[in-house]
């Protein structure tokens, strides 16, 4: 279980809705049956019982917990990303589609106020035209052993910039580098460029000395200002 698996519990027990805990570590799912006062099932179990859905909070790789989620009659929430290829996301839609099941992915940012705000603005012409959007998420750790940088971070930041622009992606480039394990980026910039003409840049690193989220932009005014 992730650290933000752990943050699901907390939040689905208290919408009243969390039914049990599973985890691999019987230690860690122990102590989160006892935190929030519910069973611990191994995942079989789980997928047998009586609850409507799952949370996913496991390595990116895993997307069979979800394709036996689905078998199972299970409506599917995945913590980001949704899977590492396209071929193992495309296996996990069309499992939703023929089960008649929900999938969603925990693009959480999508539902801050905030950003809820900032989209209206967008989309109602408060801001003019964009024309270039960037989005920094910096910080010192949680360096992982399974995924990367650019899947660990960079899904939030590039589902709020696919949100922004509303336009189909033309080309994608992406810099990284490995510096603690081999084959796994520590830090990554990616450069997304989109049929309408805007840009779009992402700058990740769990490798930054200070913690640090933020997303802007240069947006072009109705009177050509910059």
């Amino acid at each position: 279980m992730r650290a933000l698996g752990q943050k699901s519990c907390a939040s689905f027990s208290e919408l009243g809705a969390l039914f049990a805990v599973s985890d691999t570590s019987e230690a860690l799912a122990a102590e989160m049956s006892l935190q929030y006062d519910v069973p611990s099932f191994d995942y079989d179990t789980v997928l047998a019982s009586e609850c409507d859905g799952v949370v996913i909070a496991a390595p990116a790789s895993s997307s069979d917990l979800a394709i036996r989620a689905f078998a199972s009659g299970k409506h599917v929430f995945v913590e980001k990303p949704l899977a590492i290829t396209l071929n193992e996301a495309d296996k996990m839609i069309a499992m939703g589609q023929k089960t008649g099941r929900h999938l969603m992915v925990g693009h959480l940012m999508q539902y801050h106020p905030v950003f809820v705000r900032l989209q209206e603005m967008v989309r109602q012409g408060e801001l003019g035209q964009l024309q270039y959007v960037y989005s920094n998420r910096l910080s010192l750790g949680k360096v992982r052993a399974e995924e990367d940088v650019i899947w660990s971070f960079a899904p939030h930041d590039i589902s709020m910039i696919l949100s922004l622009t509303g336009q189909n992606v033309k080309s994608v480039r992406c810099e990284a580098s490995s510096s603690l394990q081999a084959g796994i980026s520590d830090t990554a910039s990616l450069h997304i460029g989109f049929e309408g003409g805007l840009n779009g840049h992402v700058y990740c690193s769990w490798m930054h000395p200070y913690k640090r989220a933020k997303t802007g932009g240069y947006r072009l005014f109705r009177d050509g200002r910059i």
